[in-house]
């Protein structure tokens, strides 16, 4: 058998049997791998108050021969992020960014700017010295960036032309073609549920954090206008690309309007 160990984020977990858990983590080293946590339910000495979500933890796994699941030997914390568990808003927060990694990363595919990504995100949503809806929009930007899959948001989706930072009105995006339209391009398609209307200067702001690394990108200050007008275009376009609308986002949409 073989054994690694590597920095983690817990990201899911369930029960299993009477005594086990199974745990989702995003580790540092192998990306996303399930593992078998025994007797987690029942014995305090070796998980105790480790097995928290969104913690991070160093764990110790160790691989079958055959193949099977792994099994967790050994977690520490490193950080345990409690105050994103003692607050509602934040709790669905993390859910939320927690299921895009799960649902859009594949087993054991590597990204250690993801990875560093989540690290930010839990950090600001823990210290809470920046507005959650700001974390938000930044993670779900630079996310999508690294994975391939960022908005286009510097010409039109249709006739490929640049747009225009002067241009009055804004621009609608639609959801379809991943990107934003000319108003020339809009106006020849009808309104619909697939378009979100952006203005200008939340364009500009996106496609800024967008194209830069996280470090530069963090030191973004929103407009209330970009973070209300990001927030519904991100969380429309990363549902439409998971074909799939997650719980989370759902319970997160009904805390932030209560």
């Amino acid at each position: 058998m073989t054994t690694f160990s590597t920095s983690a984020f817990l990201i899911r977990k369930v029960d299993y049997g009477d005594a086990d858990r199974i745990v989702t983590l995003f580790t540092r080293r192998c990306g996303k791998v399930a593992a078998i946590a025994k007797s987690a339910k029942k014995s305090s000495r070796r998980f105790g108050g480790v097995l928290e979500l969104f913690s991070e933890m160093d764990v110790v796994c160790r691989v079958g021969k055959k193949g099977g699941m792994l099994l967790l030997q050994e977690a520490s914390l490193r950080q345990p992020f409690p105050a994103i568990r003692s607050d509602v808003v934040k709790t669905a927060y993390a859910s939320y960014w927690a299921d895009i990694v799960h649902q859009w990363m594949e087993s054991e595919q590597v990204n250690e700017g993801i990875f560093e990504l989540l690290a930010h995100a839990f950090t600001e949503l823990d210290q809470g010295t920046t507005p959650a809806a700001a974390v938000s929009v930044l993670f779900q930007l630079q996310f999508l960036a690294m994975a391939g899959l960022a908005p286009n948001l510097e010409a039109c989706a249709k006739c490929g032309k640049p747009l225009e930072a002067g241009a009055s009105g804004g621009f609608p995006f639609s959801l379809e073609k991943g990107g934003v339209q000319c108003p020339r391009c809009s106006r020849a398609e009808p309104e619909g549920p697939g378009r979100v209307q952006l203005s200008v200067g939340t364009v500009m702001q996106l496609r800024w954090v967008g194209n830069r690394r996280l470090p530069a990108a963090a030191r973004i200050r929103f407009t209330d206008q970009a973070l209300v007008e990001g927030s519904r275009l991100l969380e429309a376009f990363v549902p439409y690309h998971l074909d799939r609308f997650p719980k989370s986002l759902r319970v997160l949409r009904q805390l932030r309007d209560a």
